[in-house]
């Protein structure tokens, strides 16, 4: 591939004397291919000595499986800060998370003085019919007490296989006795889409993470609003990406299409042109190109700015909040065989409909809107964003940024994005952003 490329070059260049030119080049280029690839056997046989060194010597027996596990951690540590090396328990993990439904009981957790808090029980599942409670305090499974684990080892003894037991011990405040709980676990479903209407004439959608239940959590969400409010109430969506750290790219693709009639969503592009793809909108907005304006801060990340960089490009939304984090890459996970677990690669960046690159910049919003931080939040809700991050991949020269606020107000009536969304929707506030003027081209 690369001698044909020189060669056409050249000839389009004119003549033969260009191709004798190419011909010493070529030459050269395997020369040095050649001395590239002894090179690389060097190396490889210096780690082979450290390996062999370390096994010999070392004063404690190591771990030869554990050393070739760091081995790999470290040379993918050197790429970027997401690509990484998953074992087999993180990359079975890590497929619960991105399918969005697992065997288990249906609550919320959090740790609280070495114990298990429930906060609270999803509706219809195992836990909820079984009567357990928020605030609940789990400190037994199975018999066994649950002080000494962590929360993720509490999580995953709760976790198991469809259609089997396990005996919660519970206490309740008001209860002078602890509670004992039988349940069998079921297929739990990750809720990735919270929705609700704002007053009679809005809908509030809410997207936590993207995984494979995402774009049909949406749909049933965009249902249940229009089942609520008649369309010639509904002002508008509210689309809330905010805290939204990402998942898969096709989810990003096909929610971007439930607010889309045509054209180009995102496109990627990895080391060789060959590899580029673009994906488009199908004709169908599920909205019914209602008014819609998208949250985004400082945690919305990865396939939330493909989301609001699509939408926003397509002057179809108003993007309102603070800057995104700027994630514009694209990993791809290679499993590595039983039991080996899984290699995660980046091997693309991701570019919005008009060609930008949000690389260690992030989207930045139509309208900015700073939230009141707690004096005692005020250190702890600012992200750094992808900019910060040792070793990320360099975006477009001179124009990086990094930091952004991530604090979202407990209570909806101290959310000023929020309000000022809602406030756009019903015409009670104007900003020259809202409506966007979709009659603009997206640039290319």
């Amino acid at each position: 591939m690369r001698k044909t490329s020189l060669i056409l070059l050249g000839a389009a260049a004119g003549a033969a004397m260009t191709l004798l030119a190419v011909q010493p080049r070529m030459v050269l280029v395997g020369a040095t291919a050649k001395a590239a690839a002894a090179d690389t056997y060097r190396q490889l046989n210096l780690f082979g000595d450290v390996f062999e060194r370390v096994r010999a010597d070392y004063v404690e027996k190591p771990d030869d499986s554990k050393l070739i596990e760091t081995a790999i951690n470290g040379m993918l540590a050197g790429l970027d800060p997401h690509s990484s090396y998953m074992d087999a328990k993180s990359f079975r993990d890590m497929q619960v998370q991105t399918r969005g439904e697992f065997g288990g009981l249906g609550i919320e957790v959090t740790m609280e003085d070495g114990l298990i808090k429930v906060v609270a029980p999803i509706d219809d599942t195992p836990a909820a019919k079984a009567g357990v409670m928020a605030n609940d305090i789990i400190t037994k499974l199975d018999d066994e007490q649950v002080q000494g684990l962590t929360l993720n080892q509490a999580v995953e003894k709760m976790r198991g296989p469809v259609n089997t037991k396990i005996k919660l011990t519970i206490t309740r405040k008001g209860q002078d006795k602890p509670v004992e709980v039988s349940i069998t676990r079921d297929v739990i479903r990750v809720r990735s889409v919270r929705s609700q209407t704002e007053g009679e004439d809005i809908g509030y959608i809410r997207l936590t993470q993207f995984n494979e239940q995402t774009t049909e959590g949406l749909k049933k969400a965009i249902t249940d609003i229009n089942a609520k409010i008649s369309d010639d109430k509904l002002k508008g969506y509210v689309l809330d990406l905010r805290n939204n750290p990402g998942g898969l790219l096709d989810q990003a693709i096909s929610v971007s299409d439930a607010f889309l009639q045509k054209g180009e969503i995102v496109s990627t592009r990895g080391r060789n042109a060959e590899e580029t793809q673009r994906f488009n909108a199908r004709p169908g907005d599920l909205t019914k190109n209602k008014p819609l304006i998208v949250l985004i801060n400082g945690g919305s990340a990865s396939a939330s700015e493909i989301v609001a960089g699509a939408l926003q490009d397509h002057k179809r939304a108003t993007v309102i909040g603070t800057r995104s984090f700027g994630k514009g890459s694209v990993q791809t996970i290679i499993p590595l065989g039983s039991g080996n677990g899984a290699l995660r690669l980046t091997t693309a960046r991701y570019f919005t409909p008009s060609g930008r690159s949000i690389q260690a910049k992030g989207i930045s919003p139509d309208i900015e809107v700073l939230q009141d931080v707690p004096e005692d939040l005020k250190a702890k809700t600012d992200t750094k964003g992808e900019a910060s991050l040792r070793g990320h991949l360099k975006g477009d020269e001179g124009k990086e940024q990094t930091g952004s606020q991530s604090y979202i107000p407990p209570e909806a009536k101290n959310d000023k994005a929020l309000s000022m969304a809602l406030d756009l929707l019903r015409g009670t506030q104007v900003n020259s952003a809202f409506p966007p003027n979709s009659k603009v081209p997206v640039p290319n």
